[in-house]
């Protein structure tokens, strides 16, 4: 199984692709400056590092590249999306409410939001919907 790892930060998105079965890193990188115009991903592959100059006004539009930098045609390490088998995401702050892992769903989510004083730059862009 692949599994896609998420940091959202309050202008950042790092992240990682891991093939659990070797337990290898197959890519990661840093969307930075996000909401500006001067954004840029720098993606690494196989110790090989790209840096694309885009710039991207949300964290959705970010992922968005960063797929599309998994699936390139020249560098990416998945054909298509269906190869992530899971995504972990870390948020900053989960309160008391958090001690460990858990599915995401809509009560998560609430509750994520409802810790969101505790973390004010970083939790609302770790729960952001399309």
């Amino acid at each position: 199984m692949k599994i896609l790892v998420l940091n959202c930060g309050s202008s950042s998105l790092k992240y990682q692709l891991i093939d659990m079965k070797t337990e290898t890193v197959l890519a990661k990188g840093n969307y930075e400056r996000i909401g500006e115009k001067e954004a840029f991903l720098t993606h690494k592959v196989n110790g090989e590092k790209y840096v694309i100059k885009e710039g991207v006004s949300n964290h959705t539009e970010a992922l968005k590249t960063i797929l599309e930098q998994l699936m390139h045609s020249e560098y990416g390490v998945i054909k298509t999306l269906d190869e992530i088998g899971a995504c972990g995401h870390r948020i900053v702050h989960g309160g008391e409410i958090f001690n460990g892992s858990v599915l995401i769903d809509d009560k998560v989510v609430s509750q994520i939001q409802e810790c969101g004083e505790l973390a004010p730059l970083h939790n609302p862009a770790a729960v952001l919907r399309n």
